[in-house]
C-alpha cells in the first residue's frame, strides 16, 4: 500500500502537539488525562480498551483487536521526565513548536514521538479490520521513567497483557535494539551520634561515614567491573544520590545514598546485590553503623536476529528506505526487563534519537517519525495479514 508522506506528516504532528500538551512529568508521572485522550482515540477506531491503574493517577491504557497467536503487543511509555529549570529552555516545553524538520517539546523524543507513531498505527490497522492472524496490543503507560512497577510491570502482573512478541517504542532512531542490560538501585543508610558542630569530637559523623564507604565501593568496583563487557555493552556503577544532615553547625546522625548498577545480560540483580554488600562489609565501618537496601532490580536480556519482528522490520526498512537496518545498544533501560525470563520475543525500534531524551530544548525530527510509522506498518502487516 502507497501511502502520502504529507498525510502522514501532517497527522502524526498533530497527534504529538497533543501528546507533549499534557503534563506528564515524573514526579509524579500522572497520566489520567493523556490516557482518556488516547482512550476516545481507539475507542472510536473499534479496539477493546481499557484503563489499568495499580496507583491512584498512574493509569495505563490496553487496546486490542484480534484473537490467537502470535500476540503482538505494542508499548510507549507516556509519562517524561520532569522540564527542570525552565529557563534553559527556548519555548514552553508543554507547547510543541516547530523549526524546520523537528518538533521541540518536553517528551518529543522519549517517548512520546513514538506514542504518535503508534496511535497513528492503531488507526490504520484498525482501517484493515480485524487481523486475519493473531491478536494486536496497544499499550500506553506510565512510571517507566522512575523505573518502577505501576506500569508495564503492572500489566504484565495481571496478566493485562500476555505478549508473544514485544515492540517497544524507544528513540532508537530507526536502528534495532534486541539486546539490553539489567539495572540494580541500591540503597545505603549510614548513621551516627548527633552533636554540636564545635565540638564534633563528642559526635560521630554519618555523612563522613558515607564517603569512606562510597570511596571504597568506588574504588572497589571500578576494578571489579574494568573487564566485565558483553557484546559491545559495559558492566556499570554510579554513585547517583547522597543527602544527609539536618543543620551545617550539627554533627549528621544520618546520611543516604543511592547507586545505579548497569548489569550485562549475562549478570544476575540479586548476585549483583549481593556483590555491594559484601564490598561495604568490607569497608572497615563498624557492623550496624549502615544499612543496604535493594530499591530495584531486573535483569538484561539478550534476542536473536533471526526471531520473526526483527526479520520483518528488517525487510521493511530495506524496502522503505533501500538502506540495512543497524543494530545498536541501549544506554538506558526499557520496560522490556520485566519480561526477560517470560520466553518473549522483546525489540525496541522507534524515531527520534536517545540523547535527546532527558535534555533541555527536546526535539524529534519529523522525517524519522513518518519513516517509523510506514517501516512498522509495513513489518507489522507480514506477522497480522491485513
Amino acid at each position: 500500500m502507497e501511502f502520502d508522506k504529507n498525510i502522514i506528516e501532517k497527522i502524526l504532528i498533530e497527534d504529538l502537539k497533543n501528546l507533549i500538551g499534557y503534563d506528564t512529568s515524573y514526579p509524579p508521572g500522572r497520566t489520567s488525562e493523556i490516557s482518556n485522550y488516547i482512550f476516545r482515540i481507539l475507542k472510536d477506531c473499534g479496539y477493546s480498551v481499557s484503563l489499568h491503574e495499580n496507583k491512584k493517577g498512574l493509569t495505563n491504557i490496553v487496546a486490542q483487536m484480534g484473537k490467537g497467536s502470535p500476540s503482538l503487543v505494542l508499548n510507549t511509555h507516556l509519562d517524561t521526565v520532569g522540564p527542570g529549570d525552565l529557563g534553559n529552555w527556548e519555548n514552553n516545553p508543554f507547547e510543541a513548536v516547530i523549526v524546520g524538520n523537528k518538533i521541540y517539546g518536553l517528551g518529543a523524543a522519549n517517548c512520546k514521538g513514538s506514542g504518535a507513531v503508534q496511535l497513528w498505527l492503531a488507526r490504520e490497522i484498525a482501517k484493515k479490520g480485524i487481523p486475519k492472524k493473531g491478536q494486536v496490543t496497544f499499550t500506553f503507560v506510565t512510571d517507566e521513567e522512575s523505573l518502577d512497577g505501576n506500569g508495564t510491570a503492572f500489566l504484565r502482573d495481571t496478566k493485562a497483557i500476555s505478549p508473544d512478541i514485544l515492540l517497544f517504542g524507544a528513540p532508537t532512531n530507526n536502528s534495532l535494539i534486541i539486546k539490553e542490560r539489567g539495572v540494580l538501585w541500591v540503597e545505603i543508610i549510614s548513621y551516627g551520634k548527633s552533636s554540636h558542630a564545635g565540638e564534633p569530637q563528642r559526635g560521630d559523623n554519618a555523612i563522613s561515614r558515607m564517603i569512606r564507604i562510597c570511596n571504597h565501593i568506588d574504588m572497589t568496583m571500578s576494578f571489579k567491573l574494568e573487564n566485565r563487557k558483553y557484546n559491545g555493552m559495559e558492566s556499570t556503577f554510579n554513585l547517583g544520590k547522597i543527602e544527609g544532615g539536618k543543620n551545617t553547625n550539627v554533627v549528621p546522625n544520618f546520611c543516604r545514598a543511592e547507586i545505579d548498577r548497569r548489569l550485562l545480560p549475562n549478570e544476575d540483580n540479586n548476585e549483583a546485590f549481593h556483590e555491594i554488600e559484601e564490598v561495604i562489609k568490607n569497608s572497615g565501618e563498624p557492623e550496624g553503623s549502615y544499612k543496604i537496601n535493594k530499591l530495584r532490580g531486573t535483569n538484561g536480556f539478550s534476542g536473536k536476529e533471526d526471531l520473526l519482528l526483527v526479520r520483518t522490520i528488517s525487510k521493511s526498512y530495506e524496502k522503505i528506505t533501500g538502506d540495512t537496518i543497524e543494530f545498536t545498544n541501549a544506554i538506558g533501560v526499557s520496560d522490556g526487563r520485566y519480561f526477560f525470563d517470560d520466553n518473549v520475543e522483546i525489540v525496541n525500534f522507534g524515531p527520534g534519537i536517545g540523547s535527546e531524551g532527558h535534555s533541555n530544548n527536546e526535539s524529534i525530527e519529523i522525517s524519522s517519525m513518518v519513516d517509523s510509522a510506514i517501516i512498522l506498518y509495513d513489518a507489522i502487516g507480514k506477522i497480522l495479514v491485513y
